[in-house]
C-alpha cells in the first residue's frame, strides 16, 4: 500500500491507496477541492462540513447523470446491434437464394448446352 498526501480546500489529508494509483487518488482528489472551490465562489466561507457535504452532492448528482445517459447509451447500442444482426441475417438469406438462382441458371445453361449440342450433330447437316 502506498501513501499520498492530497490538499483538499488549503489542507492536507494523508491517504492510503493501492500501489501504481498514487497519481490517480491525487488527480481525484483535485477534482474534488475543484468543486469545492467552486461552492466557495458561490457561497463564501460556508463551513467546512457544509461545503464538503455540498461537493459530495454535486458529485453523486454528476455520478447518477453519467449513469442515466449510460443506460441510454446502452440502450442504442443493443438497438444498434440487434439492427445488425437484422442486416446481417437479411445479407446471409439473399446470398443463400442469389446462390440458388445461380446454381439453377447454370443447370439451365447446362441443359440448353445438351439441346444445343445434339440438334447441331452432323446428322442434320
Amino acid at each position: 500500500m502506498s501513501q499520498v498526501s492530497v490538499q483538499i480546500n488549503g489542507k492536507s489529508y494523508r491517504m492510503a491507496c493501492d500501489d501504481g494509483q498514487e497519481e490517480h487518488l491525487i488527480g481525484l482528489a483535485g477534482k474534488f477541492d475543484t468543486y469545492i472551490s467552486q461552492l466557495k465562489e458561490v457561497f463564501g466561507e460556508i463551513g467546512d462540513q457544509r461545503l464538503t457535504v455540498m461537493a459530495g452532492i454535486m458529485v453523486t448528482d454528476e455520478l447518477s447523470e453519467l449513469r442515466r445517459q449510460m443506460r441510454g447509451l446502452e440502450a442504442e447500442l443493443s438497438a444498434i446491434r440487434d439492427a445488425r444482426t437484422a442486416v446481417v441475417e437479411r445479407y446471409e438469406g439473399q446470398e443463400q437464394k442469389l446462390s440458388e438462382r445461380i446454381l439453377e441458371a447454370a443447370e439451365q445453361l447446362e441443359r440448353l448446352g445438351k439441346v444445343l449440342s445434339t440438334s447441331s450433330t452432323p446428322a442434320d447437316a
